[in-house]
């Protein structure tokens, strides 16, 4: 098992079957010792947020592929807080999607002027650069296209995936009396092009609200295992 890739949350290990394995840290990004999945560094540690990431990465990633929706993962150790996944290559330098059931946060800053705040959203999706100096720039379809970036197909695939995806999500959360009004994923693809849900799927990914009140990752964590 050999170190290829040391991040803010997880370090990346190649295993001799091809497959890569995962390790979550304890690390979260966040500012000021505060936790917040939305900064681009990290911030703070968190004795365990490792294992309850890889508790409800597993739990989504089984629904998911259960689901018949393609994912990286194959197996999760949370004894070791390890997870196997599948080798696939991310779009360009790294891409997030993101699909928006309520107008809060950055679209709610972009868009004031045209939507209420918490106003109903048709599952949009958008598409950002993963770029630390520039913000984590949009692009859209014909931008990551006409870049090389990826194929329609690809995009097609990729939004079509997210909207269920993130209906899977909303579902498991509604069951606990949780609302979601947006999510991130990562996706990545095989070598024959196809395309896969990558990274992870945990309450830093997410904006959860309870009766109307906004739940912060940690908070959402408890609940969700509660």
């Amino acid at each position: 098992m050999k170190l290829v890739y040391t991040g803010k949350t997880k370090n990346v290990f190649a295993l001799d079957n091809g497959n890569y394995l995962l390790r979550f840290k304890d690390d979260c990004t966040g500012k000021d010792g505060v936790f917040d999945p939305g900064e681009n560094s990290v911030g703070l540690t968190i004795e365990g947020v490792g294992n309850v990431n890889l508790r409800m990465t597993k739990h989504f990633f089984e629904k998911i592929n259960a689901a018949g929706i393609r994912t990286h993962y194959v197996s999760a150790d949370l004894k070791e807080t390890t997870m196997e996944v599948l080798p696939a290559k991310v779009f360009g330098h790294g891409l997030e999607v993101i699909c928006r059931l309520k107008a809060v946060g950055s679209f709610r800053r972009r868009y004031g002027e045209y939507i209420e705040e918490g106003a109903d959203l048709p599952a949009y999706v958008e598409t950002t650069f993963k770029n630390d100096a520039l913000g984590d720039p949009l692009v859209t379809k014909d931008g990551l296209v006409a870049l090389g970036v990826m194929t329609e197909q690809q995009y097609d695939d990729i939004k079509a995936m997210t909207q269920k995806i993130t209906e899977v999500v909303a579902d498991d959360l509604r069951e606990k009396g949780l609302v979601l009004y947006d999510i991130k994923f990562e996706y990545g693809y095989a070598p024959d092009g196809s395309v896969m849900l990558i990274d992870e799927i945990s309450s830093g990914n997410m904006r959860v609200y309870r009766d109307g009140k906004y739940i912060d990752p940690m908070t959402l964590s408890e609940l969700f295992f509660a």
